[in-house]
């Protein structure tokens, strides 16, 4: 199976590291200056769960060519576009392309790009980071990456991605029902996203605040609602998941919304909460919240693009 991976960032650099290290046929498609780093010093990896550095290969744009069994995206949200302009000379009749994006929006585009047989849903649950050093740093224990069939198929290429991914450092699954696990990441991600760009804190930060539990599980049972009403009701043992996580006041869990805004970067607000906002008022749900933190994430972008933070 040949595996062509878009970005050599955090989620890409990451899960595409460990199938390098377990002997998959892997290439990372990268930018000038990302190859030369690359090439100078390696891909690597600092986890709890085991260093690597290995020698990757990789391709730029213009060298691209067709015959690749799998395309993982993971790109940021807001650059999805042009992602898919830079696979496209990638993707043959029996590719798969697996998105490892946030958010859940970007499988309509995908599926007008390539056709929704060669789209896979997916999601990435790790808190991960490249330093200032190049090196991607896995900063907690989640290591899950999960993807499936659009249909519901339990297919031979999911089964074969899931065997390649090294068990002791990666938790991959092929899913029948990739819609739903994507929407359980949506309503986590939104609720932690949303509330912790608004407080600028961590989860265990807000947690220590008076009514910051509150607070986040408040938000979380607002973000189940936009999911039960577009018809993938979470589970009480999700929620009670994180209902139990709001409440841990050492958690130093922050979400990459989150870290983007301390860096003055952009973010993907529109992408996640925006989405989220737009389906609260499709649905006659509660937005005021939504929409307090939507606001306040446009006004960020805005005094960003000013200059002015």
């Amino acid at each position: 199976m040949k595996i062509l991976v878009l970005g050599a960032g955090a989620i890409g650099g990451y899960f595409g590291g460990r199938l390098m290290q377990a002997g998959a046929d892997v290439t990372f498609l990268v930018r000038e200056a990302r190859q030369r780093k690359l090439a100078a010093g390696g891909l690597r990896i600092a986890s709890p769960y085991g260093d690597y550095t290995g020698q990757p290969r990789t391709v730029l744009g213009a060298d691209l060519r067709p015959g690749w069994d799998v395309v993982i995206v993971a790109s940021k949200a807001y650059d999805l576009d042009t992602a898919i302009e830079a696979i496209r000379p990638a993707v043959g009749e029996g590719t798969a392309v697996l998105p490892l994006l946030n958010g859940i929006v970007h499988l309509d585009t995908l599926n007008a790009a390539f056709g929704r047989e060669r789209v896979l849903g997916g999601l990435a649950k790790i808190v991960a980071a490249v330093d200032g050093e190049g090196t991607i740093r896995h900063l907690n224990d989640w290591r899950y990456i999960t993807f499936g069939e659009q249909d519901g198929r339990m297919s031979e290429r999911v089964l074969a991605l899931q065997a390649l991914f090294p068990a002791e450092s990666v938790v991959a699954s092929a899913v029948p029902d990739i819609h739903q696990r994507m929407w359980e990441k949506v309503v986590h991600l939104a609720t932690v996203a949303g509330i912790a760009s608004l407080m600028r804190a961590s989860v265990g930060e807000i947690a220590s605040a008076p009514g910051g539990s509150e607070l986040l599980t408040g938000f979380l049972e607002r973000n189940a609602a936009i999911a039960a009403a577009e018809g993938y009701p979470i589970s009480e043992s999700f929620l009670d998941e994180y209902r139990q996580l709001f409440r841990n006041t050492q958690s130093g869990y922050v979400p990459s919304l989150l870290r983007d805004i301390e860096r003055g970067n952009r973010i993907e607000g529109e992408h996640i909460l925006g989405h989220m906002l737009q389906l609260a008022v499709r649905h006659g749900l509660p937005d005021d919240l939504h929409r307090l933190v939507y606001i306040h994430l446009k006004a960020y972008e805005a005094r960003r693009e000013a200059g002015r933070l």
